[in-house]
């Protein structure tokens, strides 16, 4: 970099030798920039980024003009490395690359036809939390940090190298379904000595029975939740990894295959998003906003309402989500094996039955119009009372949580049911139906004891 003339004091213009993208490829040529930075300060303020990320972003187009500085030795041999790097990487020419906008690229790597969609303003909006990739940079400390407790008495230990067969190997590179890897590091005898964590695993019928009388629903995939959380200072030492170079490298943020790691992520989303707990219910990475219409708002404007709060609170806490596994506004969800809708919910028959598309061609004539589905079990409506059906045989005993459906037939919430045991078999009928009674109370207990009166119904007195 070479100084020029300065015009005045307060506005200088430097000529600067530059490395600059053409049509024809990688040029050097002269150009004149006026108040470049300068000071220390204001060159390592700018955004950090890895160097494969940033080759990357530049001919996806993400980053339309650059300025490199570097020693003049070595410009030539960066810009070899950049020609090749987008050689191998990169389909599209280079007049397809320049004449897309920031818009269409944003359209293209999400949904079909977004704009059609009532949401896209409020995703556009939060764009910067639909990221492909995470920041190249250490997370925030969000309150919650990954901790290493070890039992007391634990002693220090070294696991040496030695060769494995690949199929072996302790540190994993897993390929994610959707492209990408992810390393996994098998801690085991670090996972031995650690005292388990008591935090409790959501509970999925609670999120489903949640979603009663919502009518439209989105699904949000947190990306790459283990990296956004901090390792305690004192546990970073415990993450060392040896490598053939004979480097140990140490985790600032928490890896995968830790024993507690699982737990700790659910935690802290679970603290982070609670003031959306109502409306946004989240299992692990899975996080479900679901809406119905209210106070003269149709359930669109209340989603949308919904959505920007979530999103709003992730873009507070530095929390991302994967844009391409993500769903908004649908009338059904996939959640932990079921398909929640506003009718109920249902197993999901992909998860669940073999063969599916086979097994199903004798019930395709269900689909009619005129057909009518009177067996789907449905949400509980807690705003309407409950009533339990119960029965006995000479084997087992059973029962079901029903309620009074508005077209006024009864529609069934939970069905429960067991085999007696064999002191049970002995019983005579009116201690078999009272037993039957008894084990519908028990497994219905949440609902029932918040219901105010409810109805029993047994065929013997």
């Amino acid at each position: 970099m070479s100084a020029g003339q300065t015009s005045d004091a307060t506005s200088s213009v430097e000529t600067l030798n530059v490395l600059t993208r053409t049509r024809t490829g990688l040029q050097y040529r002269s150009m004149e920039m006026e108040n470049p930075p300068t000071s220390a300060s204001e060159l390592t303020s700018l955004p950090a980024m890895s160097w494969m990320r940033f080759a990357k972003d530049l001919y996806d187009g993400r980053i339309e003009q650059i300025c490199i500085l570097s020693d003049l030795e070595r410009m030539k041999s960066e810009a070899e490395e950049l020609r090749q790097f987008h050689a191998a990487s990169t389909t599209e020419s280079e007049d397809n690359l320049s004449a897309k906008t920031k818009k269409e690229r944003f359209d293209g790597q999400s949904w079909d036809s977004p704009s059609a969609s009532p949401f896209y303003d409020v995703l556009r909006e939060h764009k910067d939390v639909l990221l492909d990739e995470i920041p190249a940079e250490l997370p925030q400390d969000k309150g919650i940090q990954h901790e290493i407790d070890l039992v007391p008495g634990t002693k220090y230990c070294v696991t040496r190298q030695w060769p494995l067969p690949r199929d072996e190997v302790k540190a994993i590179d897993v390929v994610k379904p959707q492209g990408g890897w992810r390393i996994d590091h098998a801690y085991n005898k670090l996972s031995d000595a650690t005292i388990p964590a008591q935090t409790p695993i959501p509970r999925k019928d609670v999120i489903i029975d949640s979603m009663a009388k919502s009518t439209i629903y989105s699904a949000l995939d947190l990306r790459d939740g283990f990296y956004q959380i901090l390792m305690r200072e004192s546990d970073i030492a415990l993450t060392a990894v040896s490598t053939p170079s004979g480097m140990l490298w140490e985790w600032l943020i928490m890896p995968q295959g830790l024993k507690n790691a699982p737990a700790t992520f659910n935690r802290c989303v679970t603290h982070l998003l609670r003031s959306v707990r109502d409306f946004a219910p989240s299992y692990f990475d899975d996080v479900f906003v679901h809406s119905r219409a209210v106070n003269g708002k149709t359930d669109v404007e209340v989603h949308k309402e919904h959505l920007r709060k979530l999103l709003g609170l992730m873009r507070k806490h530095k929390l991302y989500a994967n844009l391409k596994k993500c769903i908004f506004g649908a009338s059904k969800i996939p959640i932990l094996g079921c398909l929640v809708a506003k009718n109920g919910a249902r197993p999901d028959p992909e998860k669940y039955v073999e063969n599916y598309a086979d097994k199903i061609c004798p019930l395709s004539q269900l689909l009619k119009k005129e057909a009518e589905w009177k067996w789907t079990a449905e949400l509980a409506d807690q705003d309407r009372p409950f009533h339990v059906v119960c029965d006995a045989s000479d084997f087992a005993i059973g029962c079901a949580l029903m309620q009074h459906g508005h077209e006024g037939r009864d529609r069934v919430v939970y069905y429960q049911s067991r085999q007696l045991k064999p002191a049970e078999r002995n019983y005579p009928v009116h201690d078999k139906e009272l037993l039957a009674m008894k084990y519908a109370l028990a497994k219905f207990r949440v609902y029932l004891l918040g219901s105010g009166s409810f109805v029993v119904y047994t065929d013997h007195a």
